[in-house]
């Protein structure tokens, strides 16, 4: 398959519903949360992220596409492609460990960086829900066109990434926010935010070496523009120029209304 072929997007939907298929019968196995390796930057790899990472590659197959593939598990493999897979099979593996229905695939096709990626897709993997974003086309769940929803400080609902490795500037946004969820999915959280469903998220560890992958966030962040939100990282900086490589992380502030932003900017949030 060749750049820019519009069959991209529905070749992103098979994989995506594959992988749901897959990840329903790694479930049910005893030993979902059996570590069966490491990924490529030291971390535990579950049963279940193998089962879902094999689906992927199994699909590429099958369609006969030749991208490369950057995932979390197996790292960049190399397929001949001018293009790059950025792949999570399971965000949010410790909730699908658990039966916490937060959980997603998410895939985005692009080159070079974040700015690069042109197709973002982050598929529910506990209700069926996908979403989309395609550049310059506007982003959707379930076919419906999705915006984000104006700033209102009276029903403000931030997503927040806790725990004892959350920076101090995390406890700043909890004190702040009028309501807070921690989902522990940062592409459904962001997806969620171009909804309209919340207003912003927020993800800063201490040390920055815990901050997420690429690999976390490229299908979001390329739904969120396309909805009309943005993200920086927690200090505000660009977050484009992120590359499609797995030894660098970053924080991240994503907010759907500018309005917001700048609030945040003024008033001592990041």
């Amino acid at each position: 398959m060749t750049e820019g072929e519009p069959g991209e997007l529905d070749v992103l939907f098979r994989i995506a519903y594959a992988v749901h298929r897959a990840v329903n019968q790694s479930r049910r196995s005893p030993s979902r949360g059996t570590i069966v390796g490491m990924g490529a930057f030291g971390s535990p790899t579950e049963e279940i992220d193998r089962a879902a990472e094999a689906q992927v590659f199994s699909s590429l197959e099958a369609e006969g596409v030749d991208w490369d593939v950057l995932s979390e598990e197996a790292g960049l493999v190399r397929r001949g492609g001018r293009r790059t897979l950025v792949l999570d099979p399971v965000d949010g593996s410790h909730n699908a460990l658990r039966g916490v229905p937060f959980a997603t695939v998410s895939l985005a096709l692009g080159s070079k960086n974040l700015a690069g990626v042109d197709i973002g897709v982050v598929h529910d993997l506990y209700r069926g829900h996908t979403f989309w974003g395609v550049r310059g086309e506007g982003a959707f769940r379930d076919g419906h066109r999705i915006h984000p929803r104006a700033w209102d400080p009276r029903t403000e609902l931030f997503l927040l990434n806790l725990g004892r490795h959350a920076s101090p500037r995390s406890a700043t946004w909890a004190a702040k926010g009028r309501r807070i969820r921690s989902l522990g999915c940062a592409s459904y959280e962001m997806a969620l935010i171009a909804e309209g469903a919340a207003d912003a998220y927020f993800f800063e560890n201490d040390p920055p070496t815990s901050n997420l992958r690429v690999t976390d966030i490229a299908a979001g962040y390329r739904i969120l523009l396309e909805a009309g939100g943005g993200a920086t990282d927690a200090l505000g900086k660009p977050v484009d120029r992120v590359p499609l490589h797995l030894d660098e992380r970053t924080s991240v502030f994503a907010w759907g209304d500018a309005t917001f932003a700048s609030k945040a900017h003024s008033e001592g949030y990041l």
